[in-house]
């Protein structure tokens, strides 16, 4: 991937940093989606880090890929953190 000068490439976590972002340890309510991890923290749905039978802290993207009611398109809601490594 090719970042322009414009471009700051978001920073990487891995699957151990981004599970710390539970909702239960900290105030931070993150998912992974695609490569790319979303701060779910303000959405009424993800409060207690779950939402339905996901769970936050986790790459998302084969159980939402297989069964989700929504698109993709629900992440244009909230702000992309960083993507995961």
């Amino acid at each position: 991937m090719t970042v322009s000068e414009n471009q700051i490439e978001p920073k990487a976590y891995t699957k151990n940093q981004l599970a710390l972002r539970n909702g239960q340890d900290r105030d931070e309510i993150w998912v992974a989606y695609r490569g790319r991890i979303y701060d779910v923290s303000r959405s009424r749905l993800w409060r207690r880090g779950n939402h339905y039978e996901h769970w936050a802290g986790q790459d998302l993207t084969a159980e939402l890929d297989k069964d989700a009611p929504h698109t993709a398109n629900v992440f244009d809601n909230f702000p992309i953190i960083g993507r995961l490594a």
